[in-house]
């Protein structure tokens, strides 16, 4: 085993890390490989041990990540977003959840072999699903709207109520069996939640109040805000356990329905936050497992309890809970199915198997077997499915990536219409009725608003698309929508036309920070590309095969023609840009803009030649 804590340290965050990155290559879900990735390095290999080697710091290391986790997820819980699925989402977070709870403490019972105090507080914590596991699922997914929308609400509202019904379920138990438990005991109980939900949200609008009165410098505000998140948590989690959990998540749907600017500058970089606490924490948990706890799993009651879970108890209170709503069967039976468990789970379930082992209750010594076997078979189950069930339900989004165009123009709508005879979806964003008059006429999908303003995250869906193209008139336009949806779409799918001023040292040195990826190698300019449209110029699509090479494609062509990009069979598309030429293959589909009289001319060749090759065959 490896002694260096720092070390230890750096190896949990490159598992971390490194799993995501895989996923995101190779589209796997994230949580599964880190899980791999902590058993590999824990109790199968034995290189570290992180409960051994942080001691007494690995719960609090845990618990306050745990809780900076749920905040950052709860920063999303916006009430915009569940417009019209405010019935469903209510439903399933308080009837769906209870009977979760009955059903799965029968489970644990019945079929687990738990004694009933054990079974009820063990059903109340397995409720949860997570932001730590449903988020990255969701990620990785894309689904529609509404099914995402139910599960992410889910998952972030129901984390710290599975948390506390374990502990109401405990304290009921500590009143049944102890003398020393008195009626008071569960009144301070409720007490301490209500504190921990009032203290929340306290502490959301004293953030929102500090911000917006300019109390606080901007280079301050993510610190400020991490420090309130750990104290809330901290002292309501003093006051009673677990408590702290619910405690962020009011503090953190109290910031997102203030509408703060200032929090909206911090939300991206507390999302990476979050997904480096998620994967080094996850490494660290299933690192800290012991091999008599994975042997244990194999244990035909636990391996029954976990079917019973994930083919009865979870479809059947989803189904019971969503009758009356608007859900569809489809939409039903993907949130049935849909409830992988993560750390929560984990870090609440080890805390109550040893409290209830003090107690005298010798069966909670399987609890942490228990919860890992329904931790890690729902990461598998839910992670490997979650896509293609989506699919099969028609739920998911296409897989073929999609582009925004912002800015309606002659060129853009152009450019909209050759992506439409690609199968690609296309999208044109623009603010004014009459510059989206020719994309109307045209049937192309097309958002009518300002692309920038905080509502069109809740009016459009940008799921669909990987790839933007900032096509307006104002270079300055381009480069502030391109620098504005770096964190959503990354820096190498965000293009705009070419900065009218190239001679500028000024703008020429502002491309390479803001702003998205010069298009087209010519340097062609807005101006220039729609008097092209105007004059006739037409989109030319060349399949490149074996018998006809991109070099040979260069030879033939003229030397008006411009390159825009290649779609490859993978469906993804490459631009031509500035200083970039994509690398183009057998297989790949070439589209340019050249003009229609050298277009006509090379159509009449290949007809003529057609002509002259059938009659041959006619002689022959």
């Amino acid at each position: 085993m490896i002694d260096s804590i720092l070390f230890n340290l750096m190896l949990i965050g490159f598992l971390g890390i490194a799993s995501q990155w895989l996923a995101w290559r190779f589209r796997m879900p994230a949580i599964v490989l880190m899980s791999i990735a902590g058993l590999l390095v824990g109790p199968i290999f034995g290189l570290i041990d992180p409960k051994a080697d942080f001691g007494d710091m690995f719960k609090p290391i845990v618990s306050l990540a745990v809780a900076i986790i749920l905040f950052e997820g709860s920063l999303n819980l916006d009430f915009r977003e569940v417009r019209g699925l405010g019935k469903p989402v209510f439903r399933i977070v308080t009837f769906g959840a209870f009977l979760a709870w009955i059903f799965g403490s029968l489970g644990a019972h019945y079929v687990a072999g738990l004694s009933w105090a054990v079974a009820f507080v063990i059903g109340g914590l397995f409720i949860v699903t997570g932001p730590t596991v449903i988020l990255p699922l969701l990620r990785q997914a894309k689904l529609k709207p509404r099914p995402a929308a139910i599960l992410k609400w889910e998952g972030i509202v129901v984390d710290p109520f599975g948390a506390l019904l374990a502990v109401f379920a405990f304290e009921i138990i500590n009143f049944l069996i102890s003398e020393h438990v008195t009626v008071t005991s569960l009144l301070l109980f409720f007490a301490a939640s209500i504190f921990a939900g009032v203290f929340g949200w306290l502490v959301g609008k004293f953030t929102a109040f500090i911000f917006e009165k300019g109390h606080v410098p901007e280079y301050l505000k993510s610190p400020v805000v991490f420090v309130l998140v750990l104290a809330s948590f901290a002292i309501s989690d003093q006051i009673m356990h677990e408590t702290g959990l619910l405690a962020v998540t009011v503090m953190g749907m109290t910031l997102a329905n203030m509408h703060i600017s200032s929090i909206d500058d911090m939300r991206h970089f507390k999302e990476n936050i979050s997904v480096l606490l998620i994967s080094t924490i996850f490494v660290m948990l299933t690192a800290s497992l012991s091999v008599d706890t994975l042997l244990r799993i194999f244990n035909w009651n636990i391996v029954a309890f976990v079917l019973l879970m994930l083919f009865v108890v979870r479809p059947l209170s989803i189904w019971l809970s969503t009758i009356g709503t608007d859900l569809s069967n489809k939409e039903k039976l993907l949130v049935g199915w849909i409830a992988p468990r993560g750390i929560v789970a984990l870090t609440v379930s080890s805390y109550f198997a040893s409290v209830l082992l003090e107690k005298g209750f010798e069966d909670a010594s399987i609890l942490t077997s228990l919860t890992f076997a329904l931790v890690f078979s729902t990461v598998v189950a839910h992670g490997f499915s979650i896509k293609w069930l989506a699919k099969k339900l028609d739920l998911a989004i296409d897989d073929q990536p999609g582009v925004v165009i912002v800015g309606g123009n002659s060129f853009s709508t152009e450019l909209a219409k050759t992506f439409q005879e690609l199968k690609v979806p296309v999208l044109i964003a623009d603010s004014s009725w009459q510059r989206l008059l020719t994309v109307r006429k045209a049937g192309i999908p097309f958002y009518k608003g300002e692309i920038l303003s905080e509502q069109t995250e809740y009016y459009l869906d940008l799921t669909p698309y990987e790839y933007m193209i900032a096509a307006t008139e104002l270079d300055s336009y381009n480069a502030l929508v391109c620098t504005t949806f770096v964190p959503e779409i990354g820096r190498n799918n965000l293009f705009q036309l070419s900065l009218r001023n190239q001679g500028e040292v000024d703008l020429e040195d502002m491309v390479h920070t803001l702003g998205g990826r010069i298009l087209f190698q010519e340097n062609v300019t807005w101006e220039e590309l729609n008097k092209r449209i105007e004059r006739g110029d037409v989109f030319r699509k060349t399949s490149i095969t074996e018998k006809y090479s991109f070099e040979s494609y260069l030879e033939e062509r003229d030397e008006n023609t411009l390159l825009l990009f290649a779609l490859k069979p993978s469906g993804r598309i490459e631009f031509f840009t500035e200083g970039a030429s994509p690398k183009i293959e057998q297989g790949d589909t070439v589209v340019s803009l050249t003009q229609r009289c050298k277009e006509m001319k090379k159509i009449n060749e290949k007809l003529a030649e057609q002509r002259e090759n059938n009659h041959n065959g006619k002689e022959k």
